[in-house]
């Protein structure tokens, strides 16, 4: 009785381990490829907003209405004969020297949009007369406001939400 009880119990192990080698094989040669993408909107954009005068570019930038609160730090780029002086009347953009970006200084809740960063051209040659021959490309980003243990509000930057640049003649 013993060895036919091995026998049964032998064959029943036998037959669970081919029975299930199919699903086994299947799951060792099939595969897939992916093609394509989607775009994700996850409703957080800022945009840059730039006017040009008197060889000073103006520049905004404006949190959209859907999105939550960000900081923004922007800087500007141009040919190397010319230098680029920044100013702000309300005195909310700082340079930090580490990375050449100024930073505003409060955060721009959804629908706000940052005070003027002025950004002036310097060093004009006496006979240039026409604004567009100059190229200031404007970069920017945002990131999300976060709060420490104690409540205060700062933005971490190795957290970008939103990035761009504006080009074109001055």
């Amino acid at each position: 009785m013993k060895k036919k009880n091995l026998i049964l119990t032998l064959l029943a192990v036998g037959a669970v381990l081919t029975g299930s080698i199919g699903h086994s094989w299947a799951y060792f040669t099939t595969y897939t490829q992916a093609q394509g993408g989607y775009s994700i909107d996850l409703g957080d954009q800022t945009e840059v907003h730039e006017d040009f005068s008197a060889w000073t570019k103006h520049v905004s930038i404006t949190n959209s209405a859907d999105s939550q609160p960000v900081y923004i730090r922007a800087k500007a780029f141009c040919g190397s004969a010319y230098d680029l002086v920044y100013s702000s009347e309300s005195g909310k953009w700082t340079l930090k020297e580490a990375d050449g970006y100024y930073y505003y200084s409060d955060m721009v809740n959804g629908g706000a949009s940052t005070d003027e960063l002025l950004v002036k051209i310097e060093n004009i040659p006496a006979d240039v007369t026409d604004p567009a021959a100059f190229h200031v490309v404007v970069i920017y980003e945002s990131t999300p406001v976060r709060y420490d243990e104690a409540g205060n509000p700062y933005g971490d930057w190795n957290t970008i939400l939103d990035h761009g640049s504006s080009e074109g003649g001055a």
